[in-house]
């Protein structure tokens, strides 16, 4: 059985929050089985990793939690986060302070193929 969860951040769009609760809550989740957990933000969806940004974003607009709470969250629980670097252009390099580490393309493949390593994207 693999004892690592990826989760790849690339498809989800930001603009539609409501997407965003299913990744963290699962991610939390299996950090909290003791799982190693790692997210990683890519593409669009590495606008969550911009300071500020995940603050504006609510999974229901009635909720008194932001992504952002969901985000650190996950990060107390145990979920270590990534941001690829072409993010970066996009979305700049004021990250927050959860993100431990920049990595390229070829750490996330080589993580995804890992067989140690189950792989969501969302």
């Amino acid at each position: 059985m693999a004892d690592k969860l990826l989760i790849i951040m690339v498809n989800t769009d930001p603009a539609n929050p409501s997407e965003l609760g299913a990744p963290f809550f699962q991610a939390t989740v299996a950090a909290a089985m003791e799982f190693e957990v790692e997210m990683i933000f890519s593409g669009r969806a590495g606008e969550l990793a911009k300071t500020g940004a995940a603050e504006k974003m609510h999974v229901q607009e009635d909720s008194s939690k932001n992504v952002y709470d969901l985000i650190k969250d996950a990060h107390e629980a145990g979920v270590v986060f990534k941001v690829c670097t072409p993010t970066l252009d996009l979305w700049g390099d004021d990250l927050i302070p959860e993100i431990v580490e920049t990595v390229g393309g070829a750490y996330l493949i080589s993580e995804a193929m890992d067989d140690a390593t189950v792989t969501f994207t969302y």
